[in-house]
């Protein structure tokens, strides 16, 4: 398969998966399996084009946020936001500069895709026994950063999953409002995340050459598969639960591991 064409699948399978509670990171690393594996500068990159479409889906929402700063509500939100993010940034920078690495194997993301599945299965469950809470808490905030920094550690967790259910454990019991504000925290997260990515690249004076073609079809593509992705979660969800994103997660990570060869 032509290398450009690869892109472009990575690029929409990024798009389609990085907001549905099923790993992007875990989805990319398998499709790479057979597609052809990229550096961890591509993965990371490609997640902005998906965040870029967040940014294009909550545009109302953030200039509400910034132009009414004079509203305590928008200050209390919007500090909380600074609060979670901050603790993704403080407690996942050390383990990036530590010299963690995305895994080589498929294995380990399909073990977390079931162990995240059935997180998510007994997440809602206890969730749905705590009153349905629009409130987001400063408890809540903190969760949601440390639960990025679990997610990002182990691919196939999914931090939009890991993030919404500790939301909705810890307090915020809508789903709508939980999944809101993982994705406005997502912003500034993955943004940061890929501007360290691209720093790194250019101070490494041996890394690999980037194939920024590619790299740009592939953004452009999850941009606009994502936008689409999470127009259409936004519904959903205010009708119907995540335990089908469960049971896919279930599902797949058991057919990955029967499937594959061990130690692949």
């Amino acid at each position: 398969m032509p290398d450009i064409l690869a892109a472009l699948l990575l690029g929409i399978l990024e798009g389609l998966t990085e907001f549905l509670p099923i790993s992007s990171t875990g989805h990319l690393l398998i499709a790479q399996h057979w597609l052809g594996a990229r550096p961890d500068l591509f993965n990371i990159v490609i997640q902005a084009g998906a965040i870029l479409a967040i940014t294009l889906v909550f545009r109302r929402r953030l200039w509400a946020l910034g132009t009414g700063l004079g509203e305590r509500e928008n200050r209390d939100y919007l500090a909380k936001l600074a609060v979670a993010f901050a603790v993704t940034a403080v407690v996942g920078l050390p383990v990036r500069m530590m010299g963690w690495e995305l895994p080589e194997t498929v294995s380990p993301i399909a073990i977390a895709l079931i162990l995240g599945g059935i997180w998510m299965l007994v997440a809602e469950r206890l969730a749905a026994r705590r009153p349905a809470s629009m409130q987001i808490t400063w408890t809540v905030a903190i969760l949601v950063g440390l639960a990025q920094v679990v997610a990002g550690v182990f691919p196939g967790t999914s931090r939009s999953a890991a993030a919404i259910f500790m939301a909705m454990l810890a307090g915020t019991g809508n789903r709508s409002a939980a999944t809101e504000f993982v994705f406005l925290v997502g912003i500034p997260t993955m943004f940061a995340a890929s501007a360290y990515a691209l720093l790194e690249h250019f101070l490494d004076s041996g890394a690999d050459p980037v194939a920024w073609g590619e790299l740009g079809v592939a953004f452009a593509a999850a941009t606009v598969t994502g936008f689409i992705a999470v127009r259409w979660l936004l519904g959903y969800i205010k009708q119907h639960s995540y335990t089908p994103f469960a049971i896919y997660r279930i599902v797949l990570g058991a057919a990955l591991l029967l499937w594959l060869p061990a130690g692949d």
